[in-house]
């Protein structure tokens, strides 16, 4: 296996079809089948399912698993070099922790996307979706457009062979209408991140007028001095709102 961890526990993977919303028009991209556990769960809720698993042996096992499944496509290729589809699709994955954040990315990335349900480490899904209480710059670059949830923790012993750590169900949805326009949001967050002064209010200071920065963070009551990795999606959004007319 292609350093991959199957999720074999009944319960464990209704779990993770149901966090995915699923309706039975979806159209669904399974990234790393493996065996088809995930696979047979997923046909189940809806009608199209494409099956990518890149590993042949288990793409064989998972074919001969799945023989009178209508709508179901086992594709023996890598998910990663595949195209999105052109119209409209979910991802739904049990994904090898080394290719998580390739996975990610490539979802980000896709523009038919509606949203994708990727069952990583759980450290990973915690720290993507501010659950250790501090926001990393992937996620706040990309709250604009994206929704990042942690929806479910899976016990190590969920998997075969067992890994050393939990899962957590990431739920990625992509928002209606965008939060911000997307050329001035990324350079207010390269230059919030950029680490000057240790602290956002410092990096901004650089670009934008000091007391129009210092009143933005009285209006959302937020010290100066608070490290960036503690500023809320939200507040990163107000500031950009009232601070983006004027440059300095």
């Amino acid at each position: 296996m292609y350093g991959q961890n199957l999720l074999t526990a009944p319960t464990e993977i209704h779990r993770l079809v149901d966090a995915a919303g699923l309706d039975p028009s979806t159209l669904v991209v399974e990234v790393g089948a493996g065996r088809g556990h995930l696979t047979a769960a997923l046909a189940e809720r809806c009608r199209r399912v494409i099956a990518y698993e890149v590993d042949p042996d288990l793409a064989a096992a998972l074919t001969a698993a799945l023989p009178a499944r209508d709508g179901v496509t086992v594709r023996v290729a890598d998910f990663l070099a595949a195209r999105p589809p052109a119209a409209p699709f979910a991802v739904v994955g049990n994904i090898p922790y080394a290719l998580t954040s390739a996975v990610v990315d490539w979802c980000l990335h896709a523009p038919g996307l509606t949203g994708a349900t990727l069952l990583t480490q759980l450290e990973y899904a915690r720290k993507r979706t501010g659950d250790y209480g501090r926001w990393s710059r992937l996620t706040i670059a990309t709250w604009p457009w994206w929704d990042w949830r942690l929806v479910g923790r899976v016990p190590r012993g969920a998997f075969r062979p067992v890994p050393r750590v939990d899962g957590g169900i990431l739920r990625l949805t992509r928002r209606p209408s965008p939060l911000a326009p997307a050329r001035g949001y990324a350079g207010f967050v390269e230059l919030g991140f950029s680490g000057a002064g240790g602290s956002l209010h410092a990096s901004l200071c650089r670009r934008y007028d000091p007391r129009r920065v210092s009143g933005a963070f009285r209006a959302l009551r937020l010290d100066p001095d608070t490290p960036v990795g503690l500023v809320w999606p939200e507040q990163w959004l107000t500031l950009f709102r009232l601070l983006q007319h004027r440059p300095r």
